[in-house]
């Protein structure tokens, strides 16, 4: 049986060899084949000549964009990075059809099929953009790559077939090498597709006003669920695996992870929990603890919460869940500032409130529809004690910066109708030894 298998695998390692070797020797005869090549090296160092040359005054004007979409200005540069390639098939192709032209169609053909080649490189690079990761997406296009060389050389079918004899068994499962390659390939695919497909429905989604932020989030994450469970689930059915042993497998694997992974599994469904009760949505101002800030996104495992002074937190779905958190905007974006102050016992309170009214309304961001409040809250060692109230509707903005203009204008309005704004003072009395 062994001896079976050996002889499966080598017939066709020698029929692709002895193909390859015939393919060679085709060249090495003197003719116009050979000279095809020496004019498709030339073609090739012209292209990178012309690269050269342009690359700065092309880098230059990049540079000088303004005004260009972010999706505009990658397409940009994925096209200048493969400009050597662009230049070679126009090059090429442009040979080809004078050859066609002036001389016999068969002393052009080896230049047509190098332009062929290249053309068909420079589609995957492009298309292969698409995959994110890095690993997949070298997987993908080294395949790619590599087939559409062989197809456009004849050699597509002795190399499938030497792949197809390279083989392991599991048990009735029988997985070869072009079986594996076609799977990583598919799966690429797909994973670009699903992710070209979560792009356009989350622009949809989040355009949709009818839809709350915390709804459109729970949305984007059950359809990136779905499709890239779809893609990968594919793609192992591609290669012929037992989807049913995966199952028991995975059973096993998650009660195991279960435990260990506690935290994990807490963070996930608490996020789940929030997308649905919608209490914290993308875009509230809220308080933890120290942290004041607005959510910027809702993750599966974790909350990113920016602050005023541009920094980011990430926190844990469950503390969102468990502890005390204080959404600023939670139904509606109506926030009211109190701030203190005092004023001489000289003054007439009636004005001092007045103006404290007046004060606070010439600040922009305070709404004139809830106008401002004053009120006593004590007389104290020195001064009237003050509580002035006002109304904002975008917190986002900043609350101490609201507060300290509201201030400001207290300072210039009270200067300007000299009310005081007492300080404590102590008398100090000396007193003499004598009786």
């Amino acid at each position: 049986m062994e001896q079976k298998e050996t002889t499966e695998a080598v017939d066709p390692f020698f029929a692709l060899l002895s193909q390859v070797e015939n393919f060679a020797n085709s060249f090495l005869q003197p003719g116009w084949r050979l000279y095809q090549l020496g004019i498709i090296l030339g073609l090739i160092i012209l292209a990178r000549l012309v690269r050269l040359a342009t690359r700065g005054p092309v880098n230059t004007w990049m540079h000088s964009l303004e005004g260009w979409e972010k999706w505009q200005l990658r397409l940009l540069i994925i096209i200048n990075n493969r400009s050597t390639l662009i230049i070679f098939v126009l090059l090429s192709w442009s040979v080809y059809g004078v050859m066609q032209q002036v001389t016999w169609p068969s002393r052009s053909y080896v230049i047509g099929l190098a332009a062929t080649v290249a053309t068909a490189w420079l589609l995957v690079s492009l298309a292969t953009r698409f995959i994110r990761n890095r690993f997949l997406r070298q997987v993908v296009a080294w395949s790619l790559w590599v087939y559409a060389t062989l197809f456009y050389l004849g050699f597509a079918n002795s190399v499938q077939a030497f792949l197809a004899s390279l083989a392991i068994e599991f048990g009735a499962s029988r997985f070869s090498a072009l079986d594996i390659l076609k799977a990583l390939v598919l799966t690429g695919i797909l994973f670009a597709a699903a992710r070209l497909v979560t792009q356009a429905t989350k622009t949809t989604i989040k355009r949709n006003a009818d839809i709350s932020p915390s709804m459109q989030v729970l949305a984007i994450k059950v359809l990136q669920v779905v499709l890239y469970g779809a893609a990968f689930f594919i793609g192992l059915k591609a290669v012929g695996f037992d989807l049913t042993g995966l199952a028991v497998l995975s059973g096993a694997i998650g009660v195991g992870l279960g435990f260990g992974l506690q935290k994990v599994v807490s963070n996930l469904v608490s996020g789940i929990i929030i997308l649905l009760d919608k209490s914290i949505k993308p875009g509230d101002v809220i308080s933890l603890g120290e942290t004041f800030g607005w959510i910027n996104v809702l993750g599966a495992r974790y909350a990113s919460v920016v602050t005023r002074d541009g920094r980011e937190y990430l926190i844990p779905n469950e503390d969102l869940i468990t502890g005390q958190v204080v959404n600023w905007s939670h139904s509606n974006d109506f926030v009211r500032l109190d701030i203190f102050f005092g004023a001489a016992y000289q003054n007439d309170p009636h004005q001092v409130r007045a103006l404290a009214v007046q004060a606070a309304g010439s600040v922009n961001r305070v709404l004139k529809s809830r106008p401002p409040v004053c009120h006593i809250v004590g007389f104290g060692d020195s001064s009237v004690d003050y509580i002035l109230r006002f109304w904002i509707t975008d917190p986002t903005g900043g609350l101490t910066n609201i507060r300290g203009a509201v201030f400001l204008a207290l300072w210039d309005i009270f200067k300007e109708n000299d009310i005081s704004i007492p300080y404590p003072q102590r008398e100090i009395r000396m007193l003499s030894d004598e009786p």
